[in-house]
């Protein structure tokens, strides 16, 4: 479906909870992924279009601006919060977008209890963080670790832009 307003696909945490209780009620798979998403690039693109393909909803959390700068350093984010869930909403294969406050995600693991989780292949089962780990499991969501789209990252961007 094209969304003409990417707006309207950018919610509050309670908006996405609704949205996933009415996703739950119909059947459908949710599937949950998050990060900072800086700068979108290629590998941002394909790997949110093969967590799409997992299931029926894909659900993306945003890192706040706030979190960025504790996660990646006080130079980041390129791109404020407001802007980089915009450009998701942006993406066809997305069907939610919001934005979290801290740098971990466990509590909206719990409480949105995705069918599936996804992580780019720069992560394995072990190097989850432990909470959102820990949160996964009680939820009984299957984690999937999808191939990580090699030279394309944000800090390869940077990298070569700063040269």
């Amino acid at each position: 479906m094209i969304h003409s307003d990417p707006v309207t696909l950018i919610h509050d945490f309670e908006q996405v909870a609704a949205f996933r209780e009415e996703a739950a009620k119909a059947g459908r798979r949710v599937v949950l992924t998050n990060g900072c998403f800086d700068l979108l690039h290629r590998g941002h693109a394909a790997y949110l279009q093969q967590s799409a393909a997992l299931g029926d909803v894909l659900i993306v959390a945003v890192n706040s601006d706030a979190s960025v700068r504790e996660l990646k350093g006080p130079l980041r984010p390129l791109n404020g919060e407001d802007d980089r869930a915009y450009l998701l909403a942006s993406l066809r294969c997305v069907d939610a977008v919001f934005i979290f406050p801290g740098p971990r995600l466990d509590a909206e693991i719990r409480l949105l209890r995705p069918d599936i989780y996804t992580k780019a292949g720069d992560y394995t089962p072990e190097t989850l963080d432990p909470g959102e780990r820990a949160a996964l499991e009680e939820t009984a969501a299957e984690i999937r670790i999808l191939p990580f789209v090699e030279g394309r990252s944000t800090t390869s961007l940077i990298d070569r832009a700063t040269r």
